[in-house]
């Protein structure tokens, strides 16, 4: 072993020397390059993370803990009650199921709806097409708080074609229930609806043509196209919007404190996780106290981590989907 690498040692100056040093410039060239490629990488893995173990780090901290100038990153008297605290403030369990139930269906309602938009966009063409397009990039362009005052009034005084004033003699209020949420998903106006139309229109226009053409040969009927021959080949775009439309309804204050004002949902209970701990601390000491900064930035860390925990485990299980989107995607648009 010791020869045969002593030999290719000689072959490779030997060879080096034949090239006038390039062989050996282009090998220290290709060290410097792998060094600085995996220190570019990891600056930015640690501006990720970093934060995030910064909280992990101050969620299992007591409160003298925080203020002792020489506990940096390990805490030096460990503890759970940070989660204890923040899972009764936030009345987590129900939180928990109130959030998973409303992603879970409004992200599958608005892939559904998506998918079949994305698809008429990509293959058919009908009366102002590129109107209608357009109008999906203005969903895309324009943030909800533009609209807002209008969804307000519009869900406030819900009426259809005036039937409810006709016949109830007064409008629906549709505030503070879930059935905005689905009326907006189900006509594409919801959460980020323009972007998830966008890149399955992109994935779908670039499916060969030919594969529904032999399906229509053999029989096969648009419909049926669509879910046998078109649906499989979308599954890793489709697995990613419906990963985005999870996170981004998971983590949602807008539409949520507009319209869910009293459901229970994580986003909105992180949200009021620090009046609540002066709330806490007031009724268990009985007078109103002050709580410190540093304390209450734990609660808030550890309440966060609680939140994105279901998140991580979700993309865990959805990774080999969610990849091969970004590298199909990368290799067709």
């Amino acid at each position: 072993m010791t020869k045969a690498k002593h030999k290719k040692s000689n072959d490779f100056w030997e060879r080096n020397r034949k090239s006038g040093g390039y062989l050996l410039q282009k090998r220290i060239m290709t060290v410097v390059l792998s060094i600085c490629r995996f220190i570019l990488l990891f600056g930015m893995c640690f501006l990720i993370l970093q934060p995030i173990l910064n909280k992990i780090s101050v969620s299992f901290m007591t409160e003298e803990d925080l203020y002792n100038p020489l506990v940096f990153s390990i805490p030096e008297h460990f503890t759970t009650d940070n989660y204890k605290l923040a899972a009764q403030l936030m009345n987590y369990g129900k939180a928990l199921k109130n959030s998973l139930i409303i992603s879970l269906s409004i992200a599958v309602l608005q892939i559904t709806v998506c998918t079949l938009v994305g698809y008429g966009f990509a293959r058919f063409e009908f009366p102002l097409k590129n109107f209608w397009f357009a109008c999906v990039m203005l969903v895309i362009l324009i943030p909800p708080q533009t609209i807002s005052t209008s969804l307000h009034l519009h869900f406030r005084f819900f009426d259809v074609l005036g039937l409810s004033q006709l016949i109830r003699g007064e409008t629906i209020n549709l505030r503070n229930s879930v059935l905005p949420y689905y009326l907006m998903s189900a006509t594409c106006m919801g959460l980020k609806n323009g972007l998830y139309i966008y890149m399955i229109r992109q994935f779908f226009r670039n499916i060969p043509k030919e594969l529904e053409e032999a399906a229509y040969v053999d029989g096969c009927g648009t419909l049926k196209t669509f879910i046998r021959i078109m649906l499989p080949d979308a599954k890793p775009i489709l697995t990613s919007c419906f990963l985005f439309a999870f996170v981004w309804q998971w983590t949602d204050g807008f539409y949520s404190k507009m319209f869910l004002g009293g459901t229970n949902l994580v986003s909105t209970s992180l949200s009021r996780i620090v009046d609540s701990l002066g709330a806490y601390m007031q009724r268990i000491l009985g007078v109103k106290t002050t709580i410190s900064v540093a304390y209450s930035n734990a609660i808030l860390s550890t309440g966060t981590l609680m939140i994105i925990l279901p998140l991580i485990l979700l993309y865990l299980f959805a990774q080999k989907g969610f990849v091969e989107s970004l590298s199909s995607s990368g290799i067709k648009m």
